[in-house]
C-alpha cells in the first residue's frame, strides 16, 4: 500500500508523537508498504528517506508545553502538492484537532483517514471553541485512535465521536538487547538515577527531582542525577546547593542508541512529570530496558505501569 503519514510537531524537536510516527513507519516499511512521512523541521535538519520537510515550526504555548507546529497558507499549498503527488490509499493522520499540518491535511484529503489522538486534556477551552471549525474535518475521518483512555476520554468529551485506544507501541528488542555503558553505572560509590525529557519544560518535571535531590544525596551519598535533553543546564541546577551540583550530569541531547544505553546503564529511571501526559512512552521504554521506574502518580503513567 501507499501510505501516508502526518506528524504535526517538529522533527528536530524529540517527542512521543515523533518517537511513535517514526517506529510505525520504520515498521510499515520493513512490512514492504510505500510510507512519506510530512512533517515540519528545520532546513538543517536530517531527514530520514521517508519523511518530507514542510518547513520550519512555529513555537505554541499548548497544555502546558510548548508545541512546534506548521499552519498557514503557504503550509496548506505543501500539503494539498503532497497529498496530491503520494496518490495514497490510506493517510493516518496524528493529532488532526491541532491547528498544524494535520488539520490542513484532513481539509486536503480525498481517500479514506485514520486518526490517532495523543493529547490528555481535560478541560480545553480551546478545543471546545474550535470545535464548529474542526467538525467538517473530523468528519471525513474513516477510523479514530487513541493512545491512551484518558486520550480517548478527551475526544469523547470535547469534540464527540470515539475512538478505538491502541496504546504506543514500542520496539522492546532494541532498548533489552542496548549495551550498558560504564560511566552511566552506579558502583561501590553510589548509584545511578536517570532523567530523560526537555529540561526547560516544567512539566516534565525535572524542577522537582531537583528539589528533592538535596533529601536524596543526604540518604544515598555518592548518587549521581544523569540528565538527558535540550536545556539551560545552569538555570536547571540554579536552586541546587553548589555542593551539590557536581553530583548533576548534563548529557545534552542524546542518540536513540545512547537514550537505550542509558536506560540499561542507570539504577533508577524517574519520571517526575507534573501533568499534561496521555501515556508516557519513556516509561514503557525505560521498562523494556530492564530500569527500575519511579514516576508521578498521574493517571496515564499508572496505567502504563
Amino acid at each position: 500500500m501507499r501510505i501516508g503519514v502526518v506528524c504535526p510537531y517538529s522533527w528536530d524537536v524529540p517527542g512521543g508523537v515523533q518517537f511513535h510516527v517514526r517506529d510505525l513507519a520504520e515498521h510499515l516499511i520493513r512490512l514492504g508498504h510505500e510510507v512519506s512521512v510530512l512533517a515540519p523541521s528545520d532546513d538543517e535538519t536530517p531527514l530520514p528517506s521517508y519523511v518530507v520537510s514542510a518547513g520550519r515550526a512555529v513555537p505554541v504555548p499548548y497544555n502546558g508545553s510548548v508545541a512546534r507546529l506548521n499552519f498557514g497558507f503557504l503550509s496548506a499549498a505543501r500539503v494539498r502538492r503532497w497529498v496530491h503527488e503520494g496518490d495514497f490509499d490510506v493517510l493516518h493522520i496524528h493529532e488532526p484537532a491541532t491547528p498544524s499540518l494535520a488539520l490542513l491535511a484532513c481539509w486536503a484529503a480525498q481517500g479514506p483517514i485514520v486518526a490517532t489522538f495523543h493529547t490528555s486534556n481535560p478541560r480545553s477551552r480551546a478545543m471546545i471553541a474550535a470545535y464548529p471549525i474542526l467538525q467538517p474535518a473530523l468528519e471525513k475521518i474513516s477510523a479514530r485512535i487513541a493512545v491512551s483512555e484518558y486520550a480517548r476520554r478527551t475526544l469523547v468529551e470535547h469534540l464527540g465521536g470515539d475512538a478505538v485506544t491502541i496504546p504506543n507501541g514500542v520496539d522492546v528488542g532494541f532498548f533489552a538487547d542496548a549495551e550498558p555503558k560504564q560511566e552511566w553505572q552506579g558502583g561501590p560509590d553510589g548509584r545511578t538515577i536517570g532523567f530523560i525529557g526537555r529540561i526547560d519544560e516544567p512539566r516534565k518535571g525535572l524542577p522537582v527531582l531537583m528539589k528533592a535531590l538535596p533529601a536524596i544525596l543526604e540518604a544515598a551519598p555518592g548518587t549521581r542525577l544523569l540528565v538527558a535533553g535540550r536545556g539551560d543546564e545552569q538555570e536547571a541546577v540554579a536552586q541546587l546547593p553548589r555542593a551539590l551540583r557536581e553530583s548533576v550530569e548534563f548529557l545534552g541531547m542524546v542518540s536513540d542508541e545512547d537514550k537505550a544505553r542509558l536506560l540499561r546503564s542507570v539504577d533508577l529511571y524517574v519520571a517526575p512529570n507534573t501533568g499534561g501526559e496521555s501515556f508516557g512512552i519513556i516509561l514503557v521504554e525505560a521498562m523494556s530496558a530492564g530500569a527500575p521506574v519511579l514516576a508521578s502518580d498521574l493517571d496515564a503513567f499508572e496505567q502504563v505501569l
